[in-house]
């Protein structure tokens, strides 16, 4: 029988200390030339909208699976269901393992990828960070960074004062740090060792002059020329500029806000980073990881989370 996980399912099952590992084994493949991970394709269903397809997989060792997921741009009234679909095969055997619907997964994969970052970019005593925006992403983010690093402070700041406070609470019952809003941007990333930078928003929300040396950044928001949550100048103090996909960062229907800066031609892949012995930062570097979404990476995932929900199921 087909198996069809939704987040309820599956979310009793996320753990960052898996998720981290299973993403540092995907870069791993994917270093080695063993993965399939083309830049999104979109299909238009004009006037209402569009379907997004991230298609990948791997083919290392013991591990042959195949996959997509994909989600919609439509119109969506507050009673109608609205959800991403993950489907994975096992390549090998030319079987279908299953289905996970639902948001959770994405959240928690993109999450575990900027841990990956987290650990392979910033400073191994990063003890303090500031979380900007208080979304789904962010809150993944956080708990990826507490699974990689010590963290004994936490600042968090979004627009509307509920939700970082809401946040803030919340996050107190899963993380071992003092977490506290603060009421301003500033406030939240001077000082700190890691900002992870998670808005929606289409103009910068902090200044390049306000991160201290040695800090890494993990940034998930709009990153087009057009619309980016970060200054462009931070270029300027950047050293190590890594991203998840390569092929999507070139591969977006607007250039990459840093794309015409000097530090656009270092611009690392992550799982160079993760094959690589050794960091290739040092302390006062400041760091910028910028994600984009690896296709591929969603389907180790839900092949991870089927099997452990068949193995509970036992």
């Amino acid at each position: 029988m087909l198996l069809v996980l939704t987040d309820e399912d599956i979310l009793p099952l996320l753990d960052m200390r898996d998720l981290i590992p299973l993403m540092e084994e995907f870069l791993r493949a994917r270093h080695a030339d063993e993965t399939v991970t083309p830049p999104r394709h979109t299909v238009e269903f004009e006037p209402f909208g569009k379907l997004v397809f991230t298609i990948g997989g791997l083919n290392s060792g013991d591990r042959a699976l195949a996959g997509f997921r994909v989600y919609d741009t439509f119109p969506s009234p507050d009673d109608a269901f609205d959800a991403q679909t993950v489907a994975v095969w096992d390549s090998k055997r030319g079987s279908l393992l299953g289905l996970i619907v639902g948001w959770a997964l994405g959240e928690w994969r993109t999450g575990a990828l900027g841990g990956v970052a987290i650990k392979h970019m910033s400073r191994p005593d990063a003890r303090r960070c500031a979380v900007l925006g208080t979304g789904g992403q962010a809150r993944t983010q956080l708990l990826a960074a507490a699974a990689c690093r010590s963290l004994t402070e936490v600042r968090v700041y979004s627009r509307d004062p509920e939700h970082r406070r809401k946040f803030a609470a919340e996050l107190a019952t899963r993380i071992e740090a003092d977490i506290q809003p603060t009421a301003s941007a500033r406030e939240a990333v001077e000082h700190a060792d890691l900002v992870i930078s998670a808005t929606s928003s289409k103009t910068p929300v902090l200044e390049t002059k306000w991160l201290s040396p040695g800090t890494h950044v993990n940034a998930l928001g709009p990153k087009m020329l057009n619309e980016h949550e970060l200054p462009t100048d931070i270029a300027e103090r950047v050293t190590l500029l890594a991203t998840d996909s390569i092929e999507q960062a070139n591969g977006y229907h607007q250039p990459h806000f840093l794309a015409a800066s000097a530090v656009w031609n270092r611009l690392q892949d992550l799982a160079t980073l993760v094959a690589a012995r050794t960091s290739p930062r040092s302390g006062d570097d400041i760091t910028l990881f910028s994600s984009c979404g690896l296709a591929g990476t969603e389907v180790l995932a839900a092949a991870h989370l089927l099997e452990r929900h068949r193995l509970a199921m036992k």
